[in-house]
């Protein structure tokens, strides 16, 4: 009977071994014929001159919108009035909120939603302390040759730039749209879930007049190269169907306090230390989300045939994948909510023992867990039930847009058409954007931005040294131009 058991399970490996071989042959990309893109003249000297001007306007905005200066909004208001004259010609602008603005390309058809493409105009501070270690100022817009230099210069003043260099290029030669295109460009997009949202109230103003989107873009993506050497060679264009949830929660417990040289054995802050650990042992749950198995699906079919070997079973492997992505930090944000300690008060003296003492956390939500499951989350894993829990800040995860509409099939279109060595394939967005403040209008909203760049260049996003390659530039306005003109007239 065991041998019949073992001999058994012997032929099912066989087997699946067999079909696994045969299976990973097949699995590749589907091979299809287009048509050459046509070639899209864009005068990219301008685009670079308009960008390093841009970068020259201090649009920083703040949590505390006393801090900004809003003249100098008024200042780039202006300069993008004088520089694209036939947009400031033929599309009407509207001053939404203090600062965002919202520009509407009138199309022959009102009967077709028109379409919206976001950008925002704030960028984040620059430390005091950090200007120093900048190659060149951080608002001088200085270009190398290789890379323009400055805040904003990938977050994202490269996208709205490209924005309206592309319409500017479709005034001149005389293409009119049929349907409306909206350019939403924000004011205080990196104030996270903060009150007052520029975005939001365009939305507002929108839904208002009873327009519906047919789709939004927005950043998030971008064009990144996936090498691993005898595996694979190609660039992933990541367009962003969702993006994480936002939630500070503040939990804080309270003690008698008193003098620090007649301490209890756990002071309130030694209890918290308590409730820290049992909230970073104590993560959510990970798995594989559908738009996982596309992203791995898309990647693995595009690798050699060892490669393939493995991938083409990613479903079945799902436990062990899961497994090794939430034990490396970058990789577990996609597939599980993320909990973060960032902040922790307690005595305001050294010789004072704290009477309440707490701690902020900060946690990413993927789509499907709320705020109100990450309060449940906390009361379930800490073990002192006496803890206070406050939301400080949050914005709920967005809904997954679909990857057959219309303007996903466009994106991805634009990329096969152009080279076999693109890979386009949905993601989630981990940071926060303006686009998810669009989802009561629009059913179809992404996240991607049209520029080639390194995940180490990434990094220098709201950090030292912020820059864009210069050789990019041109490949975003291209990018815009064809997908306005495609989504457009349609």
């Amino acid at each position: 009977m065991v041998k019949h058991i073992l001999l058994g399970l012997l032929c099912a490996l066989v087997l699946f071994i067999l079909i696994t071989v045969i299976r990973a042959i097949f699995f590749v990309p589907k091979k299809k014929k287009y048509a050459p893109l046509p070639e899209e003249k864009v005068d990219v000297d301008r685009a670079l001159k308009n960008l390093s001007s841009a970068i020259q306007y201090r649009t920083v905005s703040y949590t505390d919108p006393e801090k900004t200066d809003w003249e100098q909004f008024r200042l780039f208001h202006q300069f993008l009035a004088d520089t694209y004259p036939l947009i400031t010609k033929n599309l009407s602008r509207e001053l939404i909120s203090e600062a965002s603005l919202m520009y509407r390309w009138k199309g022959k058809n009102p009967d077709l939603d028109p379409i919206a493409l976001l950008s925002h105009q704030d960028v984040v501070p620059v430390p005091e302390s950090t200007l120093e270690d900048w190659k060149y100022p951080p608002f001088d817009g200085t270009n190398d040759g290789e890379f323009i230099y400055g805040r904003g210069a990938l977050d994202m003043k490269n996208h709205l730039i490209c924005v309206m260099e592309a319409v500017e290029t479709l005034l001149e030669e005389g293409f009119v749209p049929e349907r409306d295109v909206y350019l939403c460009f924000g004011h205080n997009e990196e104030v996270v879930a903060g009150d007052g949202s520029g975005a939001k109230v365009m939305m507002e103003t929108l839904r208002d007049r009873g327009i519906t989107l047919d789709s939004v873009l927005d950043e998030g993506g971008a064009v990144l190269p996936v090498t691993v050497k005898g595996l694979i060679n190609k660039k992933l264009v990541g367009v962003g169907i969702s993006e994480k949830g936002y939630c500070d929660c503040q939990i804080s417990l309270d003690s008698n306090g008193g003098h620090s040289s007649q301490p209890p054995k756990h002071t309130g802050l030694g209890k918290m230390a308590r409730v820290i650990c049992d909230i970073e042992n104590h993560q959510f749950k990970a798995k594989l989300m559908p738009f996982m198995h596309s992203l791995i699906e898309s990647i693995g079919r595009n690798a050699t045939y060892p490669a393939r070997l493995v991938v083409c079973n990613h479903r079945l492997l799902s436990p062990v994948i899961t497994a090794v992505m939430k034990s490396i930090p970058p990789a577990a944000c996609m597939v599980r909510t993320t909990t973060a300690v960032t902040m922790a008060q307690a005595s305001p003296a050294p010789n004072v023992l704290p009477q309440k003492s707490s701690i902020t956390v900060n946690f990413r939500m993927m789509p499907g867990t709320t705020t109100e499951d990450v309060k449940a989350h906390i009361r379930k894993v800490v073990k002192n039930k006496d803890i206070k829990i406050k939301v400080i800040r949050t914005k709920e995860a967005s809904p997954f847009s679909p990857t057959d509409s219309r303007a996903f099939n466009v994106i991805r279109d634009i990329y096969e058409r152009q080279s076999p060595d693109y890979i386009v394939a949905p993601y989630l967005v981990m940071g926060g954007t303006d686009a998810c403040y669009y989802e009561p209008i629009c059913k179809n909203v992404y996240r991607f931005a049209p520029f080639n760049v390194t995940v180490a260049l990434l990094r220098t996003t709201h950090n030292t040294n912020e820059r864009v390659p210069v050789n990019t530039i041109e490949d975003g306005v291209v990018f815009f131009k064809r997908y306005i003109e495609r989504m457009a007239k349609e």
